[in-house]
């Protein structure tokens, strides 16, 4: 008996609250449509955004893992292709170990540098990335991003000729289109191209460096004792000589002087210890034609003519800085939210433009799945041990995935406040109802209403305008998103496009509707309307029956 009657308070109490919604028999009071729409704003707004926010992150991160390493192994040195005698295994060798490890689907080169790139006398530098057109996926991931809307004629065909897929921001800035041929000069050669310049300004090696050539002069510009077809060069004289001649080789000197210096100390090398026992005293014999290879040499160094040397270098320059042309076949859509290359090409172009001859830079691992790098990366690790670095994407993008979550949680935090402020509306709202059913109020609890029940009216009310404005919220939400192209639409012809695609990279802004997110954001809203209605309400209670009685 006394749980039927306490349900049946209860249900007395809900539906006095819900006639107070609709006090003169209209569908909403304006009041309560004022809070429900504060209420339902809020929400939507939230729900949208974090939509928004959450699409962005999986799109950009879908991009990133359709061209990146999953797993990048990086050694210490650039290593070669396979060399049967090398202590270093080629890195052939080293993608076929892992590409052995459980969960890798495909190993290959990385190679990744910065060019300057020249379009009719318009430059600027720009990043680019290898591709190995031999690994499917790879070129897959390039294909997935081509712009085909703006550039219809684009591909990711690159072959292992001189072709290039840039970006849509590249292609803006240099009004590029699929066909076009682009220069490129590589930043190695302009370093090759300042040592140059700078070895010019200093005077040959036996005049810039008087002391040690003065001690090759003293053992080089006499003569050896022969005995027979031999020649015997004492110990102490070239154990002076031949760290001057490093010396010298390690300075910065022209380049054809070094050559001779390196022929001159490669002879040195063909050398036969002899030790005369009794008198304790070490010989070097050498060959007649050794030694005539170190007198060619050492005449060559003591008869260089700087202007003609100069002249040389000079002259060899021209190759040095020829750039490599390299025809358009594609372009992507860049974005400015994500740091992309500027340019992908085939590996052999990539190697070149890197200086990197035959090497690599790294091994890329791509996973069977991408999201468990770190798990695989432990294994990788111990495979390769110290002599390599192993980084996982979400490692080399740590920074950037972090900034998305702090811009989330900021925008999270801020749109958080609509709702509160909704909240805060709607205690006025009812404060102002309890003044105005101030004689009602006084009836019941001369009727015998317990505190408790005048309560639970309000609270009653207040909880039906947050479930309401909740759900209405989250709905309108979800609607939002599925037609937020036609938003977009109708934003730009306006004039107002705060999502452009040259910022984001996508035509349509993406969204990811995260069930569990909305839901946690109508259950916030509907709890801090609750909340907010129960302050009113217990001041309500609170008041006496008799002063409210005489509307006092």
């Amino acid at each position: 008996m006394g749980l039927g009657l306490r349900i049946k308070k209860r249900s007395f109490s809900f539906m006095l609250a819900r006639r107070y919604l609709n006090p003169r028999r209209a569908v909403l009071s304006s009041f309560t449509l004022i809070s429900l729409v504060g209420v339902m704003l809020g929400v939507l707004v939230l729900v949208v955004v974090m939509a928004v926010f959450a699409g962005l992150e999986r799109d950009v991160k879908d991009r990133l893992l359709g061209f990146t390493p999953h797993i990048l192994v990086r050694p210490l040195v650039p290593i070669a292709p396979g060399e049967e005698d090398a202590d270093t295994p080629g890195w052939q060798v080293l993608a076929a170990e892992a590409a052995k490890i459980k969960g890798v689907a495909a190993a290959t080169a990385y190679v990744s540098d910065n060019v300057i790139l020249d379009v009719e006398s318009w430059q600027r530098p720009v990043s680019f990335r290898g591709i190995d057109t031999t690994d499917a996926a790879q070129v897959k991931g390039v294909e997935d991003m081509l712009d085909m809307e703006g550039y219809p004629d684009s591909t990711a065909d690159m072959g292992i000729d001189d072709r290039a897929v840039i970006s849509s921001i590249i292609a803006a800035q240099f009004q590029l289109q699929v066909g076009d041929t682009m220069r490129l000069y590589s930043t190695r050669n302009f370093e090759g191209v300042m040592d140059a310049y700078k070895a010019t300004e200093n005077p040959v090696v036996r005049e810039a460096y008087p002391e040690e050539w003065a001690l090759a002069k003293k053992i080089f510009g006499r003569e050896w004792q022969k005995d027979g077809e031999i020649f015997i060069a004492p110990s102490e004289e070239l154990f002076d000589v031949y760290p001057a001649l490093e010396f010298l080789y390690n300075e910065e000197i022209r380049e054809p002087e070094r050559e001779l210096l390196e022929d001159l100390l490669s002879a040195l090398g063909e050398r036969i210890r002899e030790e005369d026992e009794p008198e304790g005293i070490v010989f070097f014999r050498y060959t007649a034609a050794v030694k005539a290879d170190i007198d060619e040499a050492f005449k060559a160094l003591s008869e260089t003519d700087q202007e003609k040397l100069d002249g040389e270098i000079l002259k060899g320059l021209k190759g040095l800085v020829l750039p490599k042309e390299a025809v358009v076949v594609g372009i992507y859509a860049g974005s400015q939210m994500v740091m992309t290359p500027d340019l992908f090409m085939p590996l052999p172009l990539s190697q070149d433009l890197a200086g990197l001859g035959d090497q690599v830079q790294g091994i890329a691992l791509r996973l069977d799945e991408p999201y468990d790098a770190d798990k695989v990366a432990v294994e990788v690790r111990k495979k390769f041990g110290g002599d390599n670095y192993v980084e996982t994407w979400g490692e080399q993008y740590e920074a950037f995935f972090l900034l998305i979550n702090q811009q989330r949680v900021m925008m999270y935090f801020a749109l958080s406040f609509i709702v509160l402020v909704s909240a805060f509306s709607m205690m006025a709202v009812m404060f102002t109802v309890t003044i105005q059913k101030k004689r009602e109020i006084g009836v019941m609890k001369a009727l015998g209403a317990a505190p408790g029940q005048i309560v639970r009216v309000f609270l009653y009310q207040g909880m039906l305008l947050g479930l309401l404005g909740a759900l209405l919220g989250v709905g309108l939400g979800r609607v939002v998103i599925e037609f937020r192209g036609v938003v977009q639409e109708g934003m730009r012809a306006l004039g107002f496009d705060p999502f452009s695609a040259s910022l984001t990279g996508f035509g349509v802004i993406p969204a990811y509707n995260n069930p569990v997110e909305q839901l946690a954001i109508g259950f916030i809203a509907f709890v801090l309307c609750s909340l907010a209605a129960l302050v009113p309400a217990f001041f309500a209670a609170r008041s006496d029956a008799a002063k409210s009685l005489r509307n006092l």
